[in-house]
């Protein structure tokens, strides 16, 4: 599958659900802008996705990944979807609960922190 042919899942109706991409209020976020190389971008999230509490990239493509996060206490499982846009130059995601109709935060959280080390340059010591 190509960045042509992926499209990020839509969030449900609940609010266990954040993506760049949702028009509820409660559940979007701004993408996270990048520069340089999409290439450089992608390898450091995965890096990002890899080095967080329970995060494990499970598929990729060229600039998109579907991860998979498990919950520390009750090994609840979310899934986390990366797509760096070139055109856009900014990463769209989505992050959801499997299970449940409420997050209390969790996945908003999650990105929130994602953003902030991969604008800190976290997971930077390979981009060239």
């Amino acid at each position: 599958m190509n960045l042509e042919e992926y499209t990020l899942p839509p969030c449900p109706r609940t609010p266990n659900c954040v993506s760049s991409e949702a028009g509820h209020p409660y559940q979007r976020m701004e993408p996270i802008p990048f520069t340089g190389e999409p290439a450089f971008a992608f390898a450091r999230l995965a890096r990002i996705v890899e080095a967080m509490a329970g995060g494990r990239v499970k598929r990729r493509g060229e600039l998109w990944l579907h991860a998979e996060f498990r919950t520390r206490w009750l090994r609840f499982v979310d899934d986390v979807d990366l797509v760096v846009d070139p055109a856009a130059g900014v990463v769209r995601f989505r992050s959801a609960s499997r299970l449940g109709r409420r997050d209390f935060g969790v996945n908003r959280r999650r990105m929130e922190e994602l953003r902030r080390r991969f604008e800190a340059g976290d997971g930077a010591e390979a981009d060239r």
